[in-house]
This record gives C-alpha cells, sequence and structure tokens, in this order.
C-alpha cells in the first residue's frame, strides 16, 4: 500500500511538474532584470543575445496570444531600429555576423506591420551579407578582425535571417548558398569518429588555436553545436519544399543530433560545456545550460517537423527534465536561470587559445541572456508536447482558388495575402495556423479547384471569403463539380469549415451553393455592424455546453452573414433569435459554418487591443482542437 501512494504520489508531482510553464516564469523575470524599456543586456548595445531572448518572446506570444510579450520585443527592437532605418549602434563596415542575428525580429515587425522603417533596415543587414570582400567566395566569415575564420556560431547568427529573407524578397539563388554554409562547415570542421563539430575552423590555419593540417580548433564547444543545431531547424522553416538541397539540410541535422545524443549524459540528460573530452582536468568540466537548452529546443522543433524520427523525442525529453531540474531555481521571487557559461571564443586580445583550460577559465553565471533566450526557445517547444497527439498526422488544407486575392510583396511580386498561413500582418491566418501546429498538425495551402485528388490528404479543409470581382477581376466562383468533388470528400470524412462574409465583401451566391448541400444558406442580413471601437456591439455568448467553444466565453465578430440553417445544420451559436455559427453532420464529416472570416491575426494576436474579456485567442484554440479531433480523415 504504501508503495502504492509513492506511486500515486509520483506521478502527481510529475504532471504538475509538466503543467508548469517555465517560459512564462523565466519571461517574467527577463522582464523584471531588463524592463522592456531598455534593450536586454547590461549594456545598451546592438547585441545577439538580445535577438536570441526576443525569439522567445516572439514563440510565447503566438503559443499564449498574449501581446505584452510581442509590446515587449517591439519596445526593444523599436529602441534600435530609427524611423529611417538606420540602426543604432551598428556597423556594417565591421562585418560581424553576430550583428545579423537580430535581423529575425526586424523582418517579424516588418512583415506584421509593414512599416518601412523595418524594411530598411534588414535591407543593411543584409547588405553586410551581400558586401562582405569574400562574399563571393560564399561562407559567413565571422568578423572582419578575424580574417579567414569561420565559427558555427556564424549559422546561427546568419543564416535563418538570410533563408527568411531570400523567401521574402525572392533571392532564389540565395538558398544553394545557405546551404552550402552548412555543407561547407560539416566538411571542414567535422571529426569522423564522434560525428562531432569542431567549435570553429581557420582556412589559413596560422592561428595559434588551429590545427595545422585540418585548419579546426581543439575541441568541441558545446554552445557552438548548439548554435549549429538550431540554425539547421530554424532556417528550413524558409527552405523552399522542392530545394535539391533542402534533403543535405535534414540529413546533417540527422548526423549532427545522432552524435550529441551519444554524448549526453545518461543520468542527468545533460551536455557537458566542452564535449567528448577526458584529457588533463576533465573534472574540471560542467554540465552547460546555453547548449543543454539548444539541444533540446533543435531535437524537439526537429520531430515536431518531420526532419527527425519520432525516437529522438526521448533526448530531448531526459534533457528538458535535466534542465529544469538542476539549472531553474525560483528564489527572491523570480524563477532563475543557472549554469551558463557567460562567454567562450577564440582568439583576441587577451588571445584565447581554444584549450580545456581556456573554456574553463570563463565564469559561469546566472540570467545570462544567451541561456535564457534558448531556454525559452527550449520550454517552447517542450510546452506544446501534451498537444502534440491531438492533431498528430492530420493536414489542414487552407483554400486559396476560391480566396486568391494577391498584391504585390516585399519582393515585388504579385503574391497571395489575404486570410493565408504565411500573412503575418493583420489579414492573415499565421497565428491560427501556429495554434494549429501546436496541436501536432500540418499545414498546407491548395492553390487550384478541389478535386478528389487534391483533397484525399487532408483532413480538415478550409474555405474563407471567397472572391466577387471586387475582390478578383477573374473570381473563380464555386461552380457544381465543386460541390461534387468537396461533399463527396466530406461524406467520406472529411472536415469542411465555411467562413464567408457579410454579402459586400464576399460572393454569397455562388458560395451558397457548396453552403446549401449541407443545409446552411449565408445570407444578405448583416449581424454585428460593430461602430468604430463599440466592440460591445460585436459581442457573441456561445453559451455554456457549447459543443466546440469548451472554454471560451465570449468572443468578438463584426460585420458577419446571418444563416439560415436546416436540416442537417444545426444552429450551435445564436445572436438575438439570429444563427451565428452552424455545424452539420454529413456521411462520416462535418462542416462548421460561420459568416465572417472571424479568426484572423487582427482578432486574435490581440495587437487589436479588444477588451479583455473577448476570448478569441482562446476561441481560435478551442475550434482548432475540435475541427482535428472531429476530423476522421488522414
Amino acid at each position: 500500500m504504501k508503495k502504492l501512494t509513492l506511486l500515486v504520489l509520483l506521478a502527481i508531482a510529475l504532471q504538475s511538474s509538466a503543467q508548469t510553464k517555465w517560459s512564462e516564469k523565466v519571461a517574467a523575470t527577463v522582464d523584471k532584470i531588463w524592463p522592456d524599456s531598455l534593450p536586454i543586456g547590461s549594456r545598451t548595445k546592438w547585441s545577439y543575445d538580445m535577438g536570441v531572448v526576443l525569439k522567445g518572446f516572439e514563440s510565447l506570444w503566438m503559443r499564449t496570444g498574449n501581446v505584452a510579450y510581442y509590446n515587449s520585443l517591439k519596445n526593444r527592437m523599436d529602441y534600435f531600429v530609427q524611423n529611417d532605418g538606420s540602426i543604432k549602434g551598428y556597423e556594417l563596415e565591421e562585418y560581424n555576423i553576430d550583428h545579423v542575428n537580430n535581423g529575425k525580429l526586424v523582418l517579424m515587425l516588418y512583415r506584421i506591420t509593414g512599416a518601412e522603417k523595418y524594411k530598411k533596415a534588414a535591407m543593411h543587414l543584409r547588405d553586410q551579407l551581400r558586401t562582405h570582400p569574400r562574399t563571393k567566395e560564399g561562407g559567413f566569415w565571422h568578423k572582419k578582425i578575424y580574417t579567414n575564420q569561420m565559427w558555427l556560431d556564424g549559422l546561427y547568427m546568419g543564416a535563418p535571417f538570410y533563408a527568411e529573407y531570400a523567401m521574402l524578397f525572392h533571392e532564389d539563388t540565395a538558398f544553394n548558398d545557405i546551404a552550402n554554409q552548412f555543407i561547407w562547415m560539416e566538411k571542414n570542421a567535422r571529426d569522423p569518429k564522434t560525428g562531432l563539430i569542431y567549435h570553429a575552423w581557420d582556412e589559413s590555419k596560422e592561428q595559434q588555436w588551429a590545427n595545422k593540417t585540418t585548419g579546426t580548433s581543439p575541441h568541441f564547444w558545446a554552445r557552438a553545436m548548439g548554435w549549429y543545431s538550431d540554425a539547421l531547424v530554424d532556417a528550413l522553416d524558409y527552405f523552399p519544399a522542392d530545394h535539391p538541397k533542402r534533403k543535405d539540410l535534414i540529413a546533417i541535422l540527422n548526423r549532427l543530433v545522432n552524435a550529441i545524443e551519444k554524448q549526453q549524459d545518461p543520468t542527468t540528460g545533460l551536455w557537458y560545456d566542452v564535449m567528448n573530452y577526458n584529457g588533463p582536468g576533465k573534472e574540471k568540466n560542467y554540465f552547460e545550460a546555453s547548449a543543454s537548452s539548444q539541444f533540446v529546443y533543435a531535437i524537439a522543433k526537429g520531430v515536431r517537423k518531420g526532419y527527425l524520427p519520432a525516437a529522438k523525442l526521448a533526448i530531448a525529453k531526459k534533457g528538458y527534465d535535466g534542465i529544469v531540474k538542476r539549472f531553474i531555481k525560483e528564489e527572491n521571487g523570480q524563477t532563475n536561470l543557472h549554469g551558463t557559461v557567460k562567454v567562450s571564443g577564440l582568439g583576441g586580445k587577451p588571445y584565447r587559445d581554444g584549450s580545456f583550460a581556456y573554456y574553463m577559465s570563463e565564469d559561469v553565471i546566472v540570467n545570462d541572456a544567451k541561456g535564457v533566450g534558448a531556454f525559452l526557445l527550449a520550454a517552447g517547444e517542450m510546452e506544446q508536447l501534451p498537444t502534440q497527439a491531438v492533431g498528430k498526422g492530420k493536414t489542414v488544407l487552407l483554400d486559396r482558388w476560391f480566396n486568391s486575392e494577391k498584391k504585390k510583396d516585399a519582393g515585388g511580386e504579385m503574391s497571395y495575402w489575404h486570410y493565408t498561413w504565411e500573412e503575418r500582418s493583420h489579414g492573415g491566418y499565421y497565428t491560427w495556423g501556429t495554434i494549429f501546429e501546436s496541436y501536432g498538425a500540418t499545414l498546407k495551402s491548395l492553390d487550384v479547384a478541389p478535386t478528389a485528388s487534391n483533397l484525399s490528404k487532408a483532413s480538415v479543409y478550409i474555405i474563407v471569403d471567397p472572391d466577387h470581382v471586387r475582390d478578383n477581376p477573374n473570381p473563380n466562383y464555386v461552380t457544381a463539380t465543386d460541390v461534387t468533388a468537396i461533399s463527396n470528400w466530406v461524406n467520406a470524412g472529411g472536415v469542411l469549415i465555411l467562413l464567408a462574409n457579410d454579402s459586400n465583401n464576399c460572393d454569397l451566391k455562388h458560395f451558397n451553393l457548396l453552403a446549401q448541400k449541407f443545409g446552411v444558406t449565408f445570407t444578405d442580413n448583416s449581424l454585428n455592424m460593430v461602430k468604430n471601437d463599440t466592440y460591445v456591439q460585436g459581442e457573441v455568448l456561445p453559451g455554456a455546453n457549447n459543443p466546440v467553444f469548451k472554454t471560451t466565453k465570449k468572443m468578438f465578430l463584426k460585420e458577419i452573414s446571418e444563416l439560415n440553417v436546416k436540416a442537417p445544420a444545426k444552429a450551435i451559436v445564436t445572436k438575438d433569435g439570429a444563427a451565428i455559427i452552424a455545424v452539420a453532420k454529413y456521411g462520416k464529416g462535418t462542416v462548421f459554418s460561420v459568416g465572417d472570416p472571424w479568426i484572423y491575426n487582427e482578432y486574435i494576436d490581440n495587437r487589436k487591443l479588444l477588451p479583455a474579456d473577448f476570448e478569441n485567442y482562446k476561441a481560435a484554440e478551442d475550434l482548432a482542437k475540435w475541427l482535428l479531433q472531429t476530423a476522421t480523415k488522414k
């Protein structure tokens, strides 16, 4: 009986630990020790470690809908990015690859706000990569003062920014250059016995720290390996799916993780500061927090994205448990991260020779920004694990055929923009897409008419705001052929979402050919006509025991088409007797209908600053979860 009681108590303790949002606790400490009116760090400097922390804040914003994280990162970036696009304290001529890292946040803010100052700032950082004296030869050369040297750190600082910039501005040839950076470093700095990659490589082989045959530094520094690992999974976010070298990057990641796995301490789950070291003074080696966090992040994200086998997740779980147990401490009213080495480099003045003794001489501190940022990213991945099973193996397909609005993008090309997964401005579905991904689903888009073939692999199919001629001079109207293909797919178990709009902004005539198949008609009667900021006019109450919105008490919807509902559809949300949201069972499948695009960024990322009692982010979570749980097709 005593043994059983202990096991029950242990299970409860583990469950409680799993539910603790360490990312939010550590983020609160960040804002306490570095108020958001100032940059992160001890000096008001354009520093790469600030960017690592703020990427963690971006992750928190997307996973919680708490706009305070967005405001905090924007305030800090705006301290540096001036109205003319110049960056306070940044000098291109230094050619310091570290200074490119914060460009990830600059691009994020440009995509969200469209403000020209962020575009210009991003271009300045891109110019650094373009104008470096050795750019034509390839390679992320570390700094102007470190001629001929490439460090693993540089891949993290430069590659993800470069890849996102290339995606946005259609620099398609850049992806070859980006892939070659990773391939180059693996080729020149990888140890064939262990599979680990040395901290740095000196092409000239003239540095005191450089091996005179290979040019590599003497040891495998864990955080450098962490930078390289994280760079791979982050750059792949923007790499074209059909790029021939994408598979090479994924192969490198798999080899790297296999090597990292062999170095994980079997007892603690952590990694030593200098990996695979067995020489003199080895007892001084220590478990290091930032590198352990980086490995957890790269592995967990790699599994979630499908780059790594699912079995590798055990490495991340063991590592994360070790990080929380050893390095996270709640003390003096805040949650602190212990165990991060302040810095480790090579060369310079005074000269750093890359010896084991050198690495052991650097200070290990509490709440180092690099470690905190790495932990926030790792925690962000690990805190998604409990929900991943909801949509595992399921694809959410977003129509870009019936709604195919295009405009000139950042690179001057005509691109889809309204209600798309990629769009981060008010009118996109980026935030909702992040929620679907947090539930383990895969996102896809459909740019052609639906057919039995191209719907076959979708679990959920979303059609939103079909074009009329005011949106698109040549709209793709819903046809009888489309109705047959879609209804057959629903009948076989698919889940269809019909998100219309008020009649002034949507082609309801043809859309109703499809909706009426399931007992719904979108009418010309527009509801919730909100005047200016009188948000109460947009109030919608899903009601207790709502089958879809199980945790949401109040939502905001404006200018919506009232529904006429008949069997098999049933209204699940009404207002003043008018049907607003309906659900229909059709064969093995289900149809969800509402007369508004509704779940777009403007009303769920909370930059709109709706009154706090509106719960649109929570509604988006409830809806995504219900859709994925309802879908039987994989």
